[in-house]
């Protein structure tokens, strides 16, 4: 299966997930690309799903029916995605092309910057 990371998804997940074949933006050269032009490349390289973080995409661009599928990661702070690698391999396996689906893999909480001013 062929999996494209958008910029904002972290690098030590691809490390983490086996079985899959993982190009990232930086692997392809596609930095500073917009969405609208990334899904057409994603599409002519045959990618079978799109892994973001940019929970604002789904009302930026139209990504229903695209032959791969767009799986919107709940959080990509790696320390609070490490522990729902689980959850993230098994929306890739049910990955349907056309689809958008969220991945619920923990909530980002920064911490509060107490008595400073």
């Amino acid at each position: 299966m062929k999996v494209f990371f958008d910029e904002d998804v972290p690098r030590k997940l691809a490390r983490a997930l086996t079985g899959y074949d993982i190009s990232t933006v930086v692997s392809m050269q596609w930095g500073g690309i917009k969405n609208g032009a990334l899904l057409a490349l994603i599409e002519r390289e045959g990618f079978n799903v799109f892994l973001a973080g940019d929970k604002n995409m789904q009302n930026q661009q139209n990504l229903v029916g695209h032959p791969f599928a767009v799986l919107i990661m709940s959080a990509i702070n790696w320390p609070v995605v490490r522990p729902h690698l689980q959850a993230i391999a098994a929306a890739l396996d049910a990955a349907q092309p056309g689809t958008v689906t969220p991945i619920a893999c923990g909530v980002f909480v920064p911490r509060s910057r107490s008595g400073k001013a």
